[in-house]
């Protein structure tokens, strides 16, 4: 690194040797930071003086020492007055004449850290050709040679306005750049569409916030970019905004199923409204939960409300069965004892449905943990079989297989199983029973109880969740449906009832959560240049489990790895920004650091994928989140 560095000075230094000016540029202590050979000849100066790091005020008094500035009464004061002008950093130009009778012109222009940089031009001939000009004013107008003079120096102050105006272009460059790179880094889409609707400015994260959606959309409509449904959801807010009205609202993307919160701001101009500001985000999760706490809340304000009446109606139930218990000891007529019956069976329904009502406002709690889909399943088949008639068909498909999902799997079993065994009952002990465990649009996992019965009524596909609400008359307490509806609500999911061309189909749908892979759960540091892929890799290893932490270059992730300590694994690029690579970043963390895995596009027969495979797992671009879940696995292993 030391010997790129010495070259890159000495290139630099060569080609400031090559400027036919002289240069000299100064840090903001006022101390030599470069400079090239023709500021040296052109002030006759020492070695000393042409030093880095030599200070500006001792160059300032040598030369007043020798006259450069021609006689002067106090010499230090001289140095003081020219060191505090120095000091200002205020871009200036001028011209002076030296003691030797040659002219020229200091250009000088602050720099952005600090510290400034001067120019020093030789304009001897060009003020010789002015006084040739001057010598022949005979034959030449005394103003043609007036303006003549006054045209030279404004090319000359023009040139040094144009240096600073260009150095002022380049700074705004940069200062764009790091804004763009910044709204890119956001989780969220920033867009501005003019009054045509037109995208007129994109971060380009429409397709993160809104998957199927363009990533590149300057110029293109929002109703083409959005789509025709997620276009009409939003456009009344639209609407109101190019109107003059600010709106914060959420709707549900029917392509992805994600909740999208979206603000609209108006761009309000001299002229009026010539656009609009939008900001959307992806709050889907964040719904989720919301919608978990306030389920919570309705079933604790649910479990005030019933537990006095629950308790009070226990005890008469207890008062009832003991009564009847010792009525039925009693010699009674023939007549009375179905009665006596009916009555101890009613008591006992009463019990049940108490139980019923405890279960559905008790402090139950949503306990996700790993769960593997196939051992799911096949519990849930043990189980279901075992309450099913001979001639009741059970088929379970697993479009999930080999997944590990985050659940509550005694809540999910509770709720299929009460599914099931109500789609038994709605087939009248005959047909067919199917479950189907999908994942849908990257976001829900669902699991379909379908039957082939007579499906759902319209009042049944309205209030089928409603507790108490039954369409099996005196048999059934109405609360079956009601607790799968708690428990997706508990989850941050939902419950949907409809009909098929066979018959009912109930679709409980809850988060998709992939259950971290055993071992995971580390701080993974992702070293990667390119912003789409990086982003991409980001989302696989969040998947897994992992935190993650990201860096573009080698000299970014040794920053992080000093800064964090708890860093438990690297995930490189071979190839990165900057000259140096993966292979080095490895070399650097050492055998005591935290494992290195490598990603590359490079061909197995290049030097590089050679060495990485000598040092560790290399993972061949591109990859899926499987492949990635395999090698960390293999690595970890090894």
């Amino acid at each position: 690194m030391a010997s790129r560095t010495g070259r890159t000075e000495a290139l630099m230094t060569a080609g400031l040797n090559l400027i036919q000016q002289a240069l000299s540029i100064y840090d903001s202590d006022l101390r030599l930071a470069a400079c090239n050979r023709r500021f040296q000849e052109m002030f006759d100066l020492p070695d000393r003086l042409v030093t880095p790091g030599v200070d500006f005020e001792d160059t300032i008094r040598f030369l007043v020492e020798r006259g450069e500035y021609g006689a002067v009464e106090d010499a230090e004061e001289a140095v003081r007055a020219r060191v505090e002008i120095a000091r200002q950093f205020q871009p200036h130009y001028m011209e002076r004449t030296r003691p030797d009778g040659r002219t020229i012109s200091v250009e000088g222009a602050p720099l952005p850290e600090g510290g400034w940089v001067t120019v020093y031009t030789d304009i001897t001939p060009t003020r010789q050709h002015e006084a040739m000009l001057r010598a022949r004013s005979e034959e030449l107008s005394e103003q043609l040679v007036t303006h003549a003079e006054e045209l030279s120096a404004a090319n000359r102050q023009l040139a040094a306005t144009n240096a600073a105006l260009e150095e002022t272009s380049r700074q705004l460059a940069v200062m764009e750049a790091r804004t763009r790179l910044t709204a890119e880094m956001m989780p969220a889409h920033i867009a501005h569409v003019d009054a045509e609707r037109r995208y007129t400015y994109s971060n380009r994260r429409l397709s993160s916030v809104l998957p199927g959606r363009p990533r590149d959309i300057l110029g293109r409509p929002i109703a083409e970019a959005l789509g025709g449904a997620a276009h009409a959801r939003i456009a009344p807010h639209l609407d109101a905004a190019f109107e003059g009205r600010e709106s914060v609202f959420e709707f549900t993307d029917e392509i992805s199923s994600r909740r999208i919160r979206v603000a609209f701001t108006p761009d309000r101009r001299e002229e009026g409204i010539e656009g609009v500001y939008i900001l959307s985000m992806d709050v889907t999760e964040e719904t989720q939960a919301r919608a978990a706490l306030q389920q919570t809340r309705r079933r604790e304000m649910a479990a005030q409300l019933t537990s006095g009446l629950a308790h009070d109606f226990s005890n008469l139930l207890t008062i009832i069965l003991g009564s009847q218990s010792r009525l039925s000891a009693l010699p009674l007529p023939a007549q009375a004892r179905p009665l006596v019956d009916a009555t101890l069976a009613a008591a006992r329904r009463g019990g049940t449905l108490l139980e019923r009502l405890a279960q559905l406002t008790g402090a139950r709690d949503w306990t996700p943990q790993a769960c593997a889909t196939d051992a799911f399943l096949a519990d849930l088949e043990t189980l279901a079989r075992a309450g099913l008639p001979e001639d009741m068909a059970l088929h379970i498909r697993n479009e999930m297989p080999g997944a590990r999902l985050m659940l509550d799997p005694g809540l999910v079993q509770d709720a299929l199983l009460n599914l099931i065994l109500n789609a038994r009952d709605a087939c009248g002990g005959q047909g067919r029973i199917g479950v189907t465990l999908s994942a849908l649009q990257g976001t829900w996992v669902e699991f379909a109880v379908t039957d082939s019965g007579p499906g759902f009524s319209d009042a049944a596909l309205k209030r089928g969740c409603e507790p108490f609400y039954t369409t099996k008359g005196g048999e059934g307490s109405g609360l079956g449906l009601a607790m799968v509806y708690d428990m997706a609500k508990l989850a941050g999911g939902r419950v949907t009832l409809g009909n098929s061309f066979s018959g009912a189909r109930v679709a409980l749908r809850l988060p998709l959560r992939a259950a971290p892979v055993e071992g995971a759960g580390r701080l993974v540091l992702l070293v990667e240049d390119s912003p789409d892929l990086r982003a991409t890799v980001r989302e696989m290893l969040t998947r897994l489990g992992h935190a993650v932490v990201e860096a573009a270059s080698v000299a970014e992730a040794r920053a992080l790895l000093d800064t964090l300590t708890e860093i438990g694994a690297v995930l490189t690029d071979i190839t990165l920004e900057g000259g140096e690579t993966g292979l080095d970043l490895a070399a650097g963390i050492g055998p005591t650091g935290p494992p290195v895995w490598f990603m590359t596009a490079l061909p197995r027969a290049h030097p590089l994928h050679a060495a990485a495979r000598a040092r560790g797992p290399v993972l061949a671009k591109p990859f899926t989140t499987q492949a990635l879940a395999q090698a960390l696995d293999a690595g970890r292993a090894a």
